[in-house]
């Protein structure tokens, strides 16, 4: 018989994305409300169609959050996600993705 509940999460990402914001919260860095209250606002933004509620909407909830507090700047998401990128392009099919794989990484 198989499990008649579908898997929460697709992909490893999103769970690490769904734990980073439950330690967040927890942490203090903002509330439940306002979590949720900014997510509903990535999935339905004012005058636009609603969009997916998925984890991709999460993380992008997340950064702005990240940005806005000082935790992180803009720039910084967006050079590591092109790390990320390059890393992956430069990792053989099967094998983890490292940062070090960037070939643009510096110890």
């Amino acid at each position: 018989m198989s499990d008649p509940s579908p898997s929460t999460f697709k992909a490893p990402w999103e769970a690490q994305v769904f734990a980073m914001v439950v330690s967040l919260q927890e942490a203090g860095l903002f509330t439940w409300s306002e979590w949720t209250e900014r997510l509903g606002r990535g999935i339905r933004p004012a005058g636009s169609p609603e969009r997916a509620a998925d984890y991709g909407a999460w993380l992008e909830t997340l950064e702005s959050i990240l940005s806005e507090r000082g935790v992180t700047r803009p720039e910084g998401v967006a050079a590591r996600a092109e790390a990320f990128l390059r890393a992956a392009a430069a990792t053989p099919h099967g094998e983890p993705i490292r940062l070090e794989n960037d070939p643009l990484h510096r110890p």
